[in-house]
């Protein structure tokens, strides 16, 4: 009996109206990430809410923490525009790269070096969605590209150039098929006798 009295007021309270039920801000990320020393790479993070998405109120938090034992970090932080971080290891390293009407508040790390290994937090509040996951992108830096992706990246030139040269090919032999058929025709062609109708 108390728990269908417990169903039948949270049901009443649901349906009331002017009720909004807040359920929370969900953020996504690419999760584990590898860039190369001295590149730059994205970090995205996108979201969704059940709220409406109002410029004025969306905050959006970025922050680091080393793998190896240290502080955290404040890396970015949007709340209409951009702030970013003006001291640090992230010192014009980091700039905005989302759009927040579309639930993107992706960021670009400029040149990364090795003391960017680390975790990176990205946390998202639209009012009245302020509860919420918070996503996190785990960055690798590395001296060189790992080996399957410099074979990726080979097949791709490759596969280009293959390409290119396949169409290269299909169009010099549609020309060369061309002049052949038209000399001929040319040259067989004889003069249409103008028939009068009188």
């Amino acid at each position: 009996m108390g728990l269908v009295c417990a169903h039948l007021m949270v049901t009443l309270l649901l349906t009331a109206p002017g009720w909004r039920c807040a359920v929370g801000v969900r953020v996504s990320t690419a999760g584990d990430v590898q860039a190369v020393n001295g590149t730059d790479v994205l970090l995205r993070c996108t979201f969704q809410t059940s709220a409406p998405v109002r410029l004025s109120s969306l905050a959006v938090s970025w922050s680091f923490r080393p793998f190896s034992p240290g502080p955290e970090e404040t890396v970015l932080y949007y709340h209409e525009t951009p702030i970013p971080n003006h001291e640090g290891r992230f010192k014009g390293k980091a700039e905005w790269a989302g759009d927040a009407r579309r639930r993107d508040v992706s960021i670009v790390l400029r040149k990364v070096s090795f003391q960017f290994n680390g975790t990176f937090s990205c946390q998202v509040w639209n009012p009245p969605d302020v509860h919420g996951n918070v996503g996190q992108v785990r960055l690798r830096v590395v001296s060189t590209a790992s080996f399957s992706e410099i074979v990726i990246l080979s097949v791709a030139i490759g596969g280009s150039i293959l390409m290119i040269l396949l169409i290269f090919i299909i169009i010099t032999s549609v020309r060369d098929c061309h002049r052949h058929k038209n000399p001929e025709q040319n040259c067989t062609r004889q003069p249409q006798k103008e028939l009068m109708m009188w």
